[in-house]
C-alpha cells in the first residue's frame, strides 16, 4: 500500500518522502514542479509531474498504485502574496485541494494527511495558541487553508475516509544529513533569507515592522525543524493506521523567537554581520504566533529532537551552502 505525497518535490513534501523513505514505505510523488525540483524527490519514490487538480490523473494514480493515503502539501505558501493575489491562493489551496479530495473519496482512499498552517488562527490573543483558539484568518493564505479544512471536516463525516490536518507554525531547517532544504531562490522564510545573506546570495536582510507589541517590537514565531515536522506527521500516519479519528494538531516547539533574535543568532552561527534594513510592516503578518503542542505530544507522543533555534539555522546554512555550490557547478 503505497502513500501519495502530493508537493513532495517541495520543501516539506520532501521530507516527508525522506521520512516515509527511510521506513521502508512505498511512496509516490505528484508535483507540478511549479516550485519544487525533482531532484530533490528521493530515488526510492516513484515521481510524476502533474496537477493535484486533475481529478482524472489522481484517480489513475490512485488505482494504479493502490494507494490508500494521501499526505497533502502542494499548494502555494507565501502570505503576503496571498493579499496582492487572493484568487492565485484560492485556486492553488483551495480549488484544487477540493478536486484532490473528491479524487480520494471516489477512489476509496481511507486516510488524508493535510499540511494546514498556524495561520488559521489569524492575531490570536492567547499567548500560547491551542487548537481550541478562534479561527479567524487575517490573510487569504490562511483562509484558503482553513477552508481546506472545513472540507475534510466535512467530507469525513459522510464518507468513510478519516484525516489528521497538522497546523505548522514557522518550518525552518533542513535535512541533517543534507539531502533536501528549503531550495526555492526567493523563499520569504526568515531563516532562508539569513542564510543567503549570510553567504552573500542577497545584498541585505529586512525586518519588516518594528512596532509590533512584542518585547522588542519584531514578529514572535514559534521555529519548527522541518525534520520534527516530518517526524510528527509519520506519527500522524501511525495514528490513522490505529483508527484514529479525524482531528486537528498544533506542530510547533510552544517558544517564540522574534526576528531580531533569530537574526542575530544567524549572525552568530554563520560569523558573518550582514547588514539589516528595518522596514514597514507586511500586510497579513500577526504579531505573535506560538503554539500549544500539548495535543499532540500526548496523543501522538511527539518528542522532537531538533528543538534548538542554532541548530536548526547551522542545518539551514549548510543546505544553503550546498545550493551555491550546485549552482556554482551547473554555471
Amino acid at each position: 500500500m503505497a502513500v501519495l505525497v502530493t508537493g513532495g518535490a517541495g520543501y516539506i513534501g520532501s521530507h516527508m518522502v525522506l521520512a516515509l523513505a527511510d521506513a521502508g514505505r512505498d511512496v509516490v510523488v505528484l508535483d507540478d514542479l511549479s516550485t519544487g525540483f525533482d531532484w530533490m524527490v528521493h530515488p526510492a519514490a516513484i515521481f510524476i509531474k502533474g496537477d493535484v487538480g486533475d481529478e482524472t490523473l489522481v484517480s489513475q494514480i490512485i488505482r494504479k498504485h493502490s494507494i490508500k493515503v494521501i499526505a497533502h502539501f502542494a499548494g502555494s505558501i507565501v502570505v503576503p502574496e496571498s493579499v496582492t493575489d487572493p484568487l492565485k491562493y484560492y485556486m492553488n489551496n483551495t480549488v484544487r485541494s477540493r478536486s484532490l479530495i473528491s479524487a480520494a473519496v471516489q477512489s476509496g482512499v481511507e486516510q488524508f494527511l493535510f499540511s494546514s498552517t498556524a495561520a488559521v488562527y489569524g492575531d490570536a490573543r492567547e499567548c500560547s495558541i491551542s487548537e481550541g483558539a478562534p479561527l479567524n484568518p487575517v490573510s487569504p493564505y490562511g483562509t484558503s487553508k482553513l477552508m481546506t479544512e472545513m472540507m475534510l471536516r466535512d467530507v469525513t463525516r459522510a464518507h468513510p475516509m478519516r484525516f489528521v490536518a497538522l497546523r505548522y507554525f514557522n518550518v525552518a531547517g533542513a535535512d541533517p544529513r543534507g539531502r533536501s532544504g528549503q531550495s526555492t531562490r526567493q523563499a520569504t522564510h526568515l531563516i532562508k533569507v539569513a542564510t543567503q545573506a549570510a553567504l552573500g546570495e542577497r545584498s541585505h536582510l529586512d525586518i519588516f515592522g518594528t512596532d509590533y507589541p512584542t518585547p522588542d517590537g519584531t514578529c514572535l514565531r514559534d521555529y519548527i525543524h522541518v525534520s520534527d515536522l516530518a517526524h510528527a506527521h509519520m506519527l500522524a500516519l501511525d495514528y490513522l493506521d490505529a483508527g484514529g479519528n479525524s482531528t486537528v494538531f498544533n506542530c510547533g516547539y510552544g517558544r517564540g523567537y522574534s526576528v531580531r533574535e533569530v537574526v542575530e543568532a544567524a549572525k552568530q552561527v554563520s560569523g558573518v554581520d550582514f547588514p539589516v534594513n528595518l522596514s514597514s510592516r507586511r500586510a497579513g503578518d500577526p504579531a505573535t504566533l506560538i503554539a500549544s503542542a500539548e495535543r499532540i505530544r500526548e496523543t501522538l507522543g511527539w518528542s522532537p529532537k531538533l528543538n534548538d533555534l542554532e541548530a536548526i539555522i547551522r542545518h539551514a546554512l549548510a543546505w544553503e551552502n550546498s545550493l551555491k555550490l550546485r549552482r556554482a557547478e551547473a554555471a
